[in-house]
């Protein structure tokens, strides 16, 4: 090969080399999420699981599906929390309901991201077996306690409600683990007691074996477990469909409220077709007691979260150094009551 050919190859690939990282750095070249919205046609996926906290996700899409033939987004369920994070981080979600001091906390190492409502409130629930002799908080102690995830709220109401009884996280062993396989492990005695968002705790309390220690409302009312969270990347260049998610997110929550027939039928198409569990499952976790779970007043309030931001930075999950204004944007829903409830009242 001549001298020439040899410089011009050379050059040519220095140039494809340079090209290819400024398109990468700069336009997003690599980035799946930018390549889709560059398609124009671009969906825009919501992460979720299915737990009642996420509730909220089925319905609006599939009463959008009902009213106007467009589920408004691409729901993406996921089995538990570490795929959900990674997806998300990946850029592979444009929004997610994620674990409210999970989302605080990614906020606090840098990651982009803004919560912009919530999922839901109270809707966790302590369970233990029915032959326990746990009959009270206090008698938690030395026991082995299931919960979500390091960064779950779940752990902040177990720091909480043991530090009101002069106990401390030390006097339990929490052990994280994927909701799905908790009432398996309580059945099993390969844990002294669960706590998850519904419908998984409710499953051991139908099938004879599970017992209510104590609901979130008792312990920490208005609860805040999940919530809704997009990069901020998602909030700059496609706002209007943040905007339309935010508020349909709004009128399911209204919707579901506005009575026991309206619960029972999210039950039957949430479970079936989005869950993949039997609805009875659903229906009693909705309606034993009707406040198991709230879906209104879901507007992001700075005292709730100033509330876990203290809690977090105490239990040692949180840093303390990100805050209300750096990661909530509020200008989704500036006044939740204008907002009606979904005028549907079809059946699945």
């Amino acid at each position: 090969m001549s001298m020439r050919r040899t410089v011009l190859l050379g050059s040519a690939g220095w140039v494809i080399a340079i090209s290819l990282l400024y398109g990468g750095l700069n336009l997003g070249l690599f980035d799946r999420s930018a390549r889709r919205e560059r398609r124009g046609a671009a969906p825009f996926r919501v992460g979720f699981i299915p737990v009642t906290c996420h509730l909220t996700c089925p319905v609006t899409h599939f009463i959008n599906e009902q009213l106007v033939g467009d589920g408004l987004f691409e729901p993406i369920r996921f089995s538990g929390w570490p795929e959900l994070k990674e997806t998300f981080l990946a850029s592979d979600l444009e929004a997610t309901f994620i674990l409210a001091p999970l989302a605080m906390s990614l906020r606090e190492q840098g990651v982009p991201i803004k919560i912009v409502y919530l999922g839901h409130r109270d809707g966790t629930t302590m369970m233990v077996r029915n032959d326990s002799t746990i009959q009270r908080i206090e008698d938690l102690r030395g026991r082995k306690i299931a919960v979500p995830n390091r960064f779950s709220n779940q752990c902040l109401i177990i720091f909480k409600a043991l530090r009101e009884r002069g106990m401390s996280i030390r006097d339990v062993t929490l052990l994280e683990m994927p909701p799905p396989d908790m009432p398996a492990a309580l059945f099993s005695r390969s844990v002294d007691a669960v706590i998850s968002g519904e419908p998984f705790m409710a499953q051991s309390e139908m099938d004879g074996y599970g017992r209510v220690l104590f609901m979130t409302k008792d312990v920490w009312p208005n609860f805040i477990s999940c919530v809704l969270a997009v990069p901020e990347r998602v909030i700059q260049t496609r706002r209007a469909e943040v905007q339309r998610l935010v508020e349909g997110i709004a009128k399911s929550g209204k919707w579901l409220d506005r009575s026991m027939t309206h619960r029972m039928q999210a039950a039957e198409f949430a479970g079936r077709q989005y869950y993949h569990q039997d609805p009875k499952l659903l229906r009693f976790v909705l309606s034993k007691p009707p406040d198991r779970v709230k879906y209104t007043h879901l507007s992001l309030v700075r005292k709730d979260f100033e509330e876990i931001e203290a809690l977090g930075k105490e239990a040692d999950i949180l840093r303390g150094t990100a805050h209300f204004e750096e990661y909530t944007d509020t200008s989704f829903v500036p006044d939740e009551a204008i907002i009606p409830p979904y005028d549907w009242e079809g059946s699945p």
